[in-house]
């Protein structure tokens, strides 16, 4: 049972780590190059997030016929949960708890970004990342990582 309860909390903080440096290094540092791949982050998303105060209307119907920002996260997650799919063989609690992870990520991530009002009471080190400064605040999930790195700006 320990082992699981162990398993879990190292699942939660790996994969709270996970969206530090993945938010930091590849949508902002990547991102910043207009031809690169990750553009879409800093130049779609952001801009439009900055034009109507976080809300971002990409995230109000999902079609695989549009090629926005959240069909590109959804992309990547996809890549992600496959790579660590041999995790649930070996190790499936911790397996399980990243996948979890990747859930709540992307639920709260496409509320917070229909919803601003909700966002900036439930999410916001998230809202503060679009409307106060976008080279803090990384962690969207919890913001664990922004607090130990010293990233989480108020």
């Amino acid at each position: 049972m320990l082992d699981a309860i162990l398993q879990f909390v190292l699942a939660l903080l790996y994969a709270n780590l996970g969206e530090w440096l993945f938010h930091k290094f590849i949508l902002h540092g990547l991102g910043k190059h207009p031809d690169s791949f990750w553009a879409f982050h800093i130049y779609e998303h952001h801009a439009i997030c900055a034009k109507n105060n976080m809300f971002d209307p990409g995230y109000q119907t999902l079609s695989l016929n549009a090629w926005n920002a959240q069909t590109k996260e959804l992309l990547v997650m996809t890549t992600s949960i496959l790579l660590h799919l041999p995790l649930i063989w070996y190790f499936p609690v911790f397996g399980f708890g990243v996948y979890g992870s990747f859930a709540v990520y992307y639920f709260k991530h496409r509320k917070a970004h229909l919803d601003p009002a909700w966002a900036k009471s439930h999410l916001n080190w998230h809202y503060q990342h679009h409307t106060v400064s976008s080279s803090a605040n990384w962690c969207v999930s919890w913001p664990w990582f922004d607090y130990l790195l010293g990233t989480r700006l108020k």
